[in-house]
């Protein structure tokens, strides 16, 4: 294949450029940002999980105090009709009375059971609620450190993405001077070889595969036309003669 020096010194450019959307698209891909968001997420649905058994628990334990208390109630008002009763003379029996005054004496102290019942209820409670109240401001606090690190990724995204298309249009105006059989080697050479189908040849060393070339290696790049397109003999990329090629 033949190409005019100068438009392999086009494909050179286009090498530049390429490897510049390489390392864009690697910094991209790369921003701390996104281990940080990764991290912060983690946590974040480890605290959400605490939190949601935490109301759960929180919810249970409401219940079993309405309970004990309306237990409670129930008792007092059962205890309070029995000593209407007995305060009001309607019971005569001594047996009766016997009766009467021991279940108000049982009441008394079934209630007393339940209260303290109510009281442990609530004292576990409030411990669940002082979780509560922990959990809640460690979410927002670790929602807060991520929305801080996605508006930091997203501004980092934007400015890699705005020099991303600048550079791409850049790109396309300069392949689209090189000469269509020329670009098609490239492009073939530089999908094969981890991109970079272009190299130059700098002081008799290829830049693609930084390897020295050999006498009879530089015999033969030597002897080559002008606008031969010459192939690296170790890495097979295209390789571009240069004035400072050292030949």
């Amino acid at each position: 294949m033949n190409a005019a020096p100068a438009d392999q010194i086009r494909l050179l450019d286009v090498q530049a450029l390429d490897t510049r959307l390489q390392q864009l698209a690697h910094k991209r891909r790369s921003l701390p940002e996104h281990a940080e968001i990764e991290a912060l997420t983690k946590d974040l649905n480890q605290l959400r999980d605490l939190l949601v058994a935490a109301q759960t628990e929180e919810s249970d334990c409401g219940r079993e105090q309405t309970k004990a208390e309306q237990d409670v109630d129930q008792v007092r008002q059962r205890a309070a009709r029995d000593q209407q009763r007995l305060d009001s003379g309607a019971v005569s029996s001594p047996k009766d009375l016997e009766n009467l005054q021991r279940e108000i004496v049982s009441l008394a102290r079934r209630q007393g059971d339940l209260e303290e019942i109510v009281l442990e209820v609530m004292e576990r409670r409030e411990s669940i609620q002082d979780r509560l109240a922990e959990l809640t401001e460690r979410v927002s606090a670790v929602q807060a450190k991520t929305d801080d690190a996605t508006a930091r990724r997203d501004a980092a995204q934007a400015e890699l993405d705005a020099e991303t298309a600048s550079v791409a249009k850049e790109r396309e105006l300069v392949a689209g001077s090189v000469p269509a059989d020329l670009l098609k080697l490239y492009e073939k050479l530089r999908e094969q070889q981890g991109g970079v189908g272009a190299a130059r040849l700098y002081q008799r060393k290829c830049e693609g595969c930084h390897i020295e070339l050999n006498i009879t290696e530089l015999n033969e790049v030597r002897a080559a036309a002008k606008d031969a397109v010459v192939r690296c003999e170790n890495c097979r990329r295209i390789l571009v003669r240069t004035s400072e090629s050292g030949l």
